[in-house]
């Protein structure tokens, strides 16, 4: 929190200024009463203790979070500064704000530095710092397979959570030169730069990435996001030099099979509304890597695309990008097993005695992580469905309420109708936006870590 104070001393945004720094005490104060309060305990910590330290971390840092926000009046109520801090801190990037570019730097600036840390937090913090503790990363990922998330990682995680925050940070800067040397001032690069590479979406305009008009800055933008939506174990074993390992990821592919098929359908499908196939194309690759990622940007009203290439939109927002991205979504990896595990299905249907597992890549997929994803797209499913029907409770339109309820539950940000590209949350009922800030972490803690402390039993001794 205290960085941004930096930030509106450069603008000379006093109050801005003062916000920060009094949310910082705030934090800080409240952090020590409950380090005095526990001063006592004993220092292991257990399944169950890190599955309230990160379900109940995430929740307290959306209320703090939200704490400048409302302070500096960039957002009229708590309850929306608690949407708009959730939002950011779960790389989301749905906005309650209504009028971008009459917040503070200070504020925005803020807003990009909550996906920043975000973004890394979940690949990093959950899967790498946690077993130090004695929590495995796929106690906290139960349902991800452990192979194209922990490959790598494991001999000294430490080394290895130091060398992915290099690399993550590496990129980013790599992003914020690109888009600076592509025509934006210093703030909206940098601002950009961590909102890409988080899949966030925070822009720093209104009208997103479309208000620059610039093909320069949608190619730079559509080449970070793709790397974004990439297992970020790969980038490591790359960077031991290990490229052919990581080149032959079989998730990897499918990632990029799904998006060059995806990219050609809706360019043929929008090419009347562009005046042809290559500007088409443009439109098309920005808005697909932008919805697989679960980035959010916006380059175009794909509101206003026909019903085939908004669907595909729709689907792809289910599907998200690879595991162990900062992206959202179900994850493609997910979707393999799950393809894998119908078809094994249907072909012990009329050959029962057959004994097959689920591959991967040649690597078989333990029959106990195939389970888990299976439940957890049951999970997935039941709160998409219970939460759209809530906000249709709410008088919302049906669009409206799907969409917006897989834009957060996916961590994607805009949806469809009054929650498009061009649109924002601000209008939707305080009950709505709690509604969805718990859709957006949720889905950000892959459900199981924030479901488990709604179960009785998980309180019992």
């Amino acid at each position: 929190m205290l960085v941004p104070v930096g930030v509106a001393a450069i603008y000379g945004e006093t109050w801005a200024g003062w916000s920060f720094v009094i949310s910082a005490v705030v934090t800080a104060c409240s952090g020590a009463v409950c380090r005095q309060l526990g001063a006592g305990s004993i220092a292991t910590i257990h399944r169950r203790d890190a599955f309230i330290v990160v379900g109940g971390g995430w929740i307290l840092a959306g209320l703090f979070g939200a704490l400048p926000f409302w302070l500096d009046g960039a957002l009229p109520s708590f309850t929306d500064a608690v949407f708009e801090t959730v939002s950011g801190f779960t790389t989301t990037g749905s906005t309650a704000m209504t009028d971008i570019e009459a917040t503070t730097h200070a504020s925005l600036f803020w807003r990009s530095m909550t996906h920043w840390l975000g973004g890394m937090g979940i690949v990093v913090l959950f899967v790498a710092i946690f077993p130090q503790l004695g929590v495995g990363g796929k106690l906290l990922f139960q349902s991800e397979v452990p192979g194209p998330i922990t490959e790598g990682l494991q001999p000294r995680i430490k080394q290895t959570s130091a060398a992915l925050w290099r690399i993550y940070l590496a990129i980013t800067v790599a992003c914020v030169v690109a888009l600076y040397l592509c025509g934006m001032d210093v703030f909206d690069s940098i601002n950009h730069a961590m909102a890409t590479l988080a899949t966030g979406g925070y822009s720093t305009r209104a009208a997103s990435v479309g208000a620059y008009d610039s093909v320069a800055v949608d190619l730079v933008i559509t080449f970070f996001m793709l790397i974004a939506g990439v297992n970020f174990s790969l980038y490591y074993l790359a960077a031991r030099g290990r490229w052919r390992k990581a080149a032959a990821d079989r998730e990897l592919w499918t990632y990029l099979s799904i998006i060059a098929v995806a990219t050609i359908i809706i360019a043929v499908n929008i090419r009347h509304i562009h005046g042809g196939i290559l500007t088409a194309l443009r439109y098309s690759v920005f808005q697909v890597v932008s919805v697989i990622t679960t980035t959010g940007f916006g380059s175009d009203n794909f509101d206003l695309y026909p019903p085939l290439g908004r669907l595909m939109l729709v689907v792809l927002m289910f599907v998200g990008g690879c595991a162990g991205s900062t992206a959202g979504g179900f994850k493609v990896y997910r979707f393999m097993v799950l393809a894998k595990a119908a078809t094994r299905a249907l072909t012990l249907a009329f050959r029962p005695q057959l004994i097959k597992a689920v591959r991967i890549g040649g690597s078989v997929v333990p029959e106990d992580t195939v389970h888990a994803i299976l439940a957890l797209f049951v999970m997935f499913m039941g709160i998409f469905c219970v939460s759209s029907l809530a906000l249709a409770a709410m008088g919302i339109d049906i669009v409206t309420s799907t969409s917006a309820v897989i834009a957060c539950l996916g961590n994607i940000g805009p949806g469809l109708a009054r929650v498009g590209s061009i649109e924002n949350f601000g209008f939707l009922p305080a009950a709505a936006k709690w509604l969805l800030s718990a859709c957006m972490i949720l889905g950000r803690l892959e459900i199981v870590t924030v479901g488990a402390l709604l179960v009785p039993t998980f309180w019992r001794r």
